[in-house]
């Protein structure tokens, strides 16, 4: 029989690449890792791991047992729906993430809802990026996460994950009041292609859309400027150091002197909401996702 902690240990070191970075996430040491694979190998017969560079891979008989190990967790979490389904109410911890626009304009909210629709039902929040998020559901450590979609995130058919769309989020061009695209209700951002830039940093998962908005305008822009939080951005902007391109859903410092300006060619971002594989039918976490799909089509008005 299948001890599913080990199992669990070698979806880790699927989910985060290495034996030493999945045995820091469940809090082992890389040898009792290691261990746990072995014994699982020899309890199946089979290779798990081999050597790749001066790393190791998979296998496919790995890879194969893996995709039993993703359904075995769906099941699970069917199996703890099943065990509560005469206490449909939602009640207890719902632990949830997400980027600092999004808790502030959507997560904010909609705990604040459910706190008075359902007062059994405990909502935490917590600040994480995207990978944080993607780890944490995956060690269950959170039930449900909001994200930007990015070329890095798992892939829509990870078995291991819920991803659904929950709103686009459009980019303006935020420009000094006076500037000359200032009095305009739409604006074609090649015609900011002379202008100084101010861009996210590079790490910022924003960063590729701002550069692929400019890139299909016709243009590379000149970034003089890196920030991570959208209001030094636009503090930045009010002086004339440059433009940008800003999220709606980003509120920005009341009364500074800056006009956002609409974009013809709708450069936008799309965020989803992340549960793990089956999560999303469990009471507290369907109450939540209701409400996000109610705060949505409001948020970006």
């Amino acid at each position: 029989m299948i001890d599913l902690r080990r199992l669990h240990v070698l979806r880790a070191v699927d989910h985060y690449g290495t034996v030493t970075a999945a045995a820091n996430a469940l809090h082992f040491t890389p040898s009792a890792a290691s261990q746990q694979i072995r014994q699982l190998a020899r309890d199946l017969g089979v290779d798990l791991l081999e050597p790749q560079g001066r790393g190791v891979r998979l296998t496919p008989a790995a890879q194969s047992l893996l995709a039993h190990a993703d359904a075995i967790q769906a099941r699970w979490e069917r199996a703890e729906l099943d065990l509560r389904a005469d206490h449909g109410d939602p009640a207890g911890p719902l632990r949830v993430s997400g980027f600092p626009v999004a808790i502030s304009v959507l997560l904010a909210p909609m705990a604040a809802h459910l706190r008075e629709r359902h007062p059994r039902l405990t909502v935490r929040i917590q600040e994480l990026g995207v990978p944080e998020s993607f780890d944490l559901l995956f060690e269950g450590e959170i039930d449900l996460a909001i994200v930007e979609a990015t070329t890095n995130n798992p892939p829509l058919s990870d078995a291991r994950f819920d991803q659904q769309p929950l709103l686009d989020d459009p980019f303006d061009l935020v420009v000094p009041n006076g500037h000359r695209l200032a009095p305009r209700e739409r604006v074609d951002l090649e015609e900011a292609a002379h202008d100084d830039w101010i861009a996210p940093v590079p790490e910022s998962p924003c960063r590729p859309h701002v550069l692929s908005a400019c890139g299909a305008a016709g243009f590379t822009p000149d970034v003089v400027h890196h920030a991570l939080d959208w209001n030094v951005t636009a503090h930045l902007v009010a002086h004339g150091l440059g433009v940008a391109l800003i999220p709606r859903l980003a509120h920005l410092t009341p009364h500074l002197p800056i006009t956002r300006v609409r974009c013809v060619s709708n450069p936008h971002r799309k965020l989803l909401t992340c549960t793990r594989t089956g999560g999303h039918e469990r009471p507290a976490i369907a109450a939540a996702l209701r409400e996000l799909r109610e705060l949505a089509p409001t948020a970006v008005a």
